[in-house]
């Protein structure tokens, strides 16, 4: 489908809880610097589950992976512009 016909998904709010956690480990750099569709995606990925023992999974995920910084929701990633 054309990218002009495709509808834009909704953008993600994010939640206290998921700012808190990114400034308390100094990723909110890290976050900010990943492209809008992984911002997101994740945020998406956090807020759609139900259970709080779910979203803290996920949260962990997603600060592990913003550490790393070459890991993008389980899979390897590389920031455009990045040489090995």
């Amino acid at each position: 489908m054309s990218p002009a016909l495709r509808p834009l998904r909704q953008r993600e709010t994010m939640p206290d809880f998921v700012g808190v956690a990114l400034d308390e480990r100094g990723l909110r750099e890290k976050y900010d610097a990943r492209p809008p569709y992984q911002r997101n995606d994740y945020l998406l990925w956090i807020n759609k589950v139900k259970r709080d023992e779910t979203k803290q999974k996920h949260l962990a995920q997603m600060l592990d992976e913003l550490e790393a910084g070459n890991v993008y929701m389980g899979m390897a990633w590389a920031a455009s512009g990045a040489t090995s």
